[in-house]
């Protein structure tokens, strides 16, 4: 199956991951200048009405940098919507990304018909994030366009399963948009998601440490210091299994190695979570490749050189 026009020819296959909390249009902006997909909650926008404003603002600046640069356009961008009912925002949120057309929309913790039908209805693409085979299929037959395999070791609510099982299992029946998450920090990941048959890398804590994400300097500092061995999975503090820092654990009173389960009935996408998030920084198993805070478009620029690099050792290793 051909990928949808909007995620077709991108310099880089990449999406960058939506940030609760920490996405806005200034970082979305940057990520699609420099050709990725930016994405961005929905819900991150506070209030509501200021979601009008952001996709404005990350409309019209796009569309100025490809008249000023028709040989290299900005990729597009994509809104994160939450279809859980715990979500009282959706309807509305919904509306305001029907007047902007918004060409890509992820949603998460629920697949919906008629999400996905209002979003046909302007033109616009679907993807679903999945942690296993069988929500991958229930998304599909709801009507999502693509999936993004949400695999171990991926920052904020991930899943358990190898990427490599998770994504053969997928493809075993879906010749679509695949997207991969799950550590994936360097360039050389990006082509190794390809390899297993996905289309697309999708990238979230990497981009926590740049310079334009609305995240506090202890967490960006977290993120470069931390590695692999700093992440703790748990379900406690919003209802979904996720990988957090352990730092930030500690630092709220708690101990990351002895953390209590949470009761899934509870699951909570209001208020509560968005402190949840404040206090608890979810965090990916890849940043032991993060090393400095940089701008979105230096760090993409030296993802590039990495996936450059890492074809060029494949096609002929004795160059590298």
């Amino acid at each position: 199956m051909p990928l949808p026009a909007a995620l077709r020819n991108l310099p880089l296959p990449i999406i960058g991951a939506p940030l609760f909390i920490i996405s806005n249009p200034k970082l979305v902006i940057q990520q699609c200048k420099a050709g990725v997909v930016g994405a961005m909650p929905a819900l991150n926008a506070r209030p509501a009405a200021q979601l009008d404003e952001w996709l404005a603002e990350i409309t019209e600046t796009l569309a100025a940098h490809d008249r000023a640069h028709p040989e290299r356009p900005a990729a597009p961008f994509a809104i994160n919507q939450i279809v859980h009912r715990s979500n009282d925002r959706l309807e509305h949120d919904m509306a305001v990304c029907a007047r902007y057309k918004v060409p890509i929309v992820i949603t998460s913790l629920g697949a919906r018909t008629d999400v996905n039908d209002a979003v046909h209805g302007w033109g616009g693409v679907v993807l679903h994030d999945v942690i296993n085979n069988a929500f991958a299929k229930k998304a599909i037959d709801k009507g999502a366009d693509g999936l993004i395999a949400v695999a171990a070791g991926a920052g904020g609510h991930a899943g358990v399963k190898s990427p490599f099982a998770l994504v053969q299992e997928i493809r075993a029946w879906f010749d679509g948009p695949v997207a991969l998450s799950g550590a994936i920090a360097h360039g050389g990941a990006v082509l190794a998601a390809q390899a297993m048959g996905a289309d697309f890398a999708y990238i979230g804590s990497a981009f926590i440490a740049t310079e334009e994400a609305r995240a506090v300097a202890g967490y960006k500092q977290a993120i470069v210091e931390g590695s692999s061995d700093d992440i703790v999975y748990s379900n406690l503090f919003t209802g979904v299994h996720g990988n957090y820092l352990k730092g930030s654990i500690r630092n709220a009173g708690l101990d990351p190695d002895a953390l209590p389960q949470s009761d899934p009935a509870n699951m909570n996408f209001g208020g509560d979570a968005r402190k949840a998030w404040k206090d608890i920084w979810g965090c990916g198993q890849g940043i032991g490749a993060v090393t400095e805070v940089l701008p979105a478009a230096v760090l993409i620029g030296r993802l590039e050189q990495e996936y450059r690099a890492a074809i060029s050792r494949l096609a002929d290793p004795a160059t590298v």
